[in-house]
């Protein structure tokens, strides 16, 4: 058995999760004969100096996941925290080619330093008519990363996945558009906001790893877009 509470304990269980089938947890597109395919790299790995400053951790204090913060200007999830990705190009030989494409352009991160876990079934992001397929990755030698292009991305970090499963950083999300009501999973990491798709992959990712700490999911707070 693999010891979550050390870095490589999770690379083990990220392995196989990679390997679940059951990533049924999004709405169908309402028009997935015109979606775009695109992909997105989940990147885990060891946080250089700066551990979770939690008390008791499920996973290793220093494991951490790389996100980004889109621009605010954006037509499609403006400032909304998010994995590096993007849409599928006719020169990119697969999704893993398009998530570390990607990746390198918007946060400047060396790909031979990434190993690939696996591929995760598609996705679909119906707010903009997207099938998404998530790469899960390695950070096997961690390189700088940084915002490339300010127009697209502002900013750039990596969060302590201890951080994230903090019943105390959890609670659900709730959004009101045209009468209807969507709600769910999402984390505030000091003010940093995470909810929508990147949550709710998250959640399921650390469900299906078995990391998942009890939270209050009655604790509902509104977003807004």
């Amino acid at each position: 058995m693999t010891d979550p509470q050390h870095p490589e304990g999770a690379r083990a269980q990220l392995l196989a999760a990679a390997q679940s089938g059951d990533w049924g947890i999004l709405p169908r597109l309402a028009d997935p004969d015109a979606a775009r395919e695109s992909a997105v790299l989940i990147l885990f790995g060891v946080l250089d100096s700066t551990p979770a400053p939690v008390v008791d951790a499920a996973v290793a204090k220093d494991l951490d996941v790389l996100l980004q913060r889109r621009a605010s200007t954006l037509s499609s999830h403006p400032g909304q925290v998010s994995f590096p990705g993007g849409g599928r190009e006719a020169a990119d030989a697969d999704f893993i080619e398009t998530a570390l494409r990607e990746a390198v352009e918007e946060t400047g991160l060396d790909p031979d330093g990434v190993e690939i876990l696996g591929v995760l079934p598609e996705l679909p992001l119906a707010a903009s008519n997207h099938l998404v397929t998530p790469v899960l990755g390695w950070w096997t030698e961690p390189s700088k990363v940084a915002a490339v292009d300010h127009a697209e991305t502002v900013e750039v970090f990596r969060i302590p996945v201890a951080q994230l499963l903090d019943p105390a950083t959890r609670f659900t999300s709730v959004i009101t558009r045209d009468g209807f009501r969507f709600s769910g999973p999402a984390f505030d990491v000091d003010g940093t906001i995470v909810w929508g798709f990147t949550a709710m992959v998250l959640d399921r990712l650390f469900d299906t790893c078995g990391w998942t700490v009890p939270w209050d999911e009655a604790d509902e707070r509104p977003v807004t877009v």
